[in-house]
């Protein structure tokens, strides 16, 4: 920890005492996680809010939590449940479900050290899934709606998969750029129980209409991904969610 971080994250929380304060890291070793590290470190302070139900989970990591004894006691006390438990999703989905606000401190007031045999490790990718899902469809998809599915590949099938009967029917399509997928023209959904069985239609993303709900991963296409999402002059958390 930084000498300073205390005061300057003090500070903030004096000036926004119902927000959850973060800050920037640094991480050891240098090379660990680097999309993880980027994305810490380079959401703006829309994205703070915008990008809360990525994988990458808080959009400020637990270790550099600031906030007031009040206010953590207004939100509730952690899930003590035990490993397994992702503790501080939980908390921080609350914090938001209360009214909370997220705040970062621009300047890397922490080393954190990456571990193999870090307790984050025993936590299951499909319980954080779940969580992920619902948070989703209570935050977001309730206040849609229709909206589109934005990769007509393994991810974005499984989303749609996970979700309620509610929140399917409101599924209008899956876009992609991949041309096989979208020669397909449609995704069946196999196991479900209506008759017909929903026929999902694949467009390129072009065609389709916002506002989309992305299962694209963010900085592994070596930027392609993002200009054309730049490229649809869209507004995020308006016009589309990550889910990746």
């Amino acid at each position: 920890m930084m000498p300073q971080r205390v005061r300057l994250q003090y500070e903030a929380a004096l000036q926004h005492p119902t927000s959850i304060i973060g800050c920037q890291v640094r991480r050891d070793p240098p090379n660990s996680t680097e999309r993880y590290t980027r994305w810490i470190n380079e959401l703006t302070s829309e994205q703070l809010l915008t990008q809360v139900f990525t994988s990458h989970g808080p959009t400020v990591v637990m270790p550099t939590w600031f906030c007031s004894r009040a206010w953590f006691s207004h939100v509730g006390p952690f899930d003590e449940g035990g490993q397994g438990v992702p503790e501080d999703l939980l908390f921080f989905y609350q914090h938001l479900r209360k009214g909370g606000r997220v705040v970062r401190v621009d300047q890397s007031l922490l080393l954190y050290r990456y571990h193999p045999l870090a307790a984050t490790h025993s936590v299951l990718e499909t319980t954080i899934w779940a969580h992920r899902v619902h948070f989703l469809e209570e935050w977001a998809l309730s206040r849609w709606a229709t909206f589109t599915i934005w990769n007509a590949g393994k991810q974005g099938r499984r989303l749609y998969r996970s979700l309620t009967p509610a929140s399917q029917c409101k599924v209008v399509a899956f876009c992609d750029v991949d041309e096989n997928k979208i020669r397909k023209g449609f995704y069946c959904y196999e196991d479900s129980q209506e008759r017909p069985k929903p026929r999902i239609p694949i467009l390129h993303f072009r065609a389709a209409q916002p506002p989309f709900v992305i299962c694209v991963k963010l900085d592994l296409t070596g930027g392609a991904f993002e200009d054309n999402l730049t490229s649809l002059h869209l507004q995020e958390g308006q016009d589309f969610l990550h889910f990746s």
